[in-house]
C-alpha cells in the first residue's frame, strides 16, 4: 500500500507539474478560485482546499492520495464555461463510462442505501458542508439534494426509503457537463469520494 501511496503522490506532484508549466492565466475564474500568489484557494469535498506548487491541501492537510490527484485533474481539465445543471445526467449516459459504471454503482450509490434513514435527518449538515442546495424541480425521490464535491461539478442524490413494498435505493446524477471539467474515469471516483464524505459526516 505504501507503493501505491508513493506513485499516488508522485501523479498529483506530476500533474501539478503540468500544470504551473504551461500555466493558464485564466485559471483563477476558469476554477474558480481565489488567487494569492502561485496558490488557488477554494471549496472541495467539503473542505477548504489550497492549490500551489508544491502540493493540495485540505484545511491544510497535504493531499497524496485519490483526492489529491481528483483535484489536480481538476485543475488540469476544467474550461471557462460554467456549469450547467439541469437536465442531470447518470454516469452511464456519458460517453465512455462503461468500464466504470459497475464500479460507480457500487462505490457511488450502494453504500448509501444502509444509512438512507440516517442521512434524511442530517441533509441539511451534508448540504452546507458540500456547498449543496435543494434539488430542482422536478427530480423525484421522498428526498433529493444537490452537491458540488467540485466547485463546477455537481452531484444530484435522490433517495427513496424503504417502504412495505420496495427497499432503500440511491441514485447519484451529475450536472449536464460534468464531462467538460474531468475525464470520465476521474467523473466516477468523485462519485465515490463525494458519497464517502457524506457517509463521514453522518457518522
Amino acid at each position: 500500500m505504501e507503493v501505491m501511496g508513493d506513485n499516488y503522490a508522485k501523479i498529483v506532484q506530476g500533474n501539478l507539474k503540468r500544470l504551473y508549466e504551461s500555466f493558464p492565466e485564466d485559471l483563477e475564474r476558469t476554477l474558480p478560485a481565489e488567487r494569492n500568489k502561485d496558490s488557488f484557494l477554494f471549496h472541495a469535498f467539503g473542505e477548504k482546499c489550497e492549490l500551489r506548487p508544491g502540493g493540495i491541501f485540505l484545511s491544510h492537510i497535504q493531499q497524496t492520495g485519490v483526492i489529491g490527484i481528483l483535484i489536480s485533474l481538476y485543475a488540469l481539465h476544467t474550461r471557462p464555461e460554467p456549469t450547467i445543471l439541469a437536465p442531470l445526467k447518470a454516469f452511464k449516459d456519458f460517453p465512455n463510462s462503461m468500464p466504470y459504471a459497475g464500479a460507480f454503482v457500487t462505490h457511488t450509490q450502494q453504500i448509501l442505501v444502509p444509512h438512507v434513514e440516517r442521512i434524511e435527518k442530517t441533509k441539511d449538515q451534508i448540504m452546507a458542508n458540500l456547498s449543496g442546495r435543494k434539488a430542482p424541480a422536478g427530480v423525484e425521490g421522498d428526498f433529493s439534494f444537490i452537491v458540488y464535491p467540485l466547485p463546477k461539478i455537481a452531484l444530484g442524490y435522490i433517495f427513496y426509503e424503504a417502504d412495505d413494498e420496495f427497499s432503500a435505493s440511491v441514485t447519484c446524477l451529475y450536472s449536464n457537463n460534468a464531462l467538460s471539467f474531468l475525464p470520465i474515469d476521474a467523473l466516477a471516483d468523485v462519485g465515490e469520494y463525494t458519497s464517502r464524505k457524506i457517509l463521514d459526516l453522518i457518522h
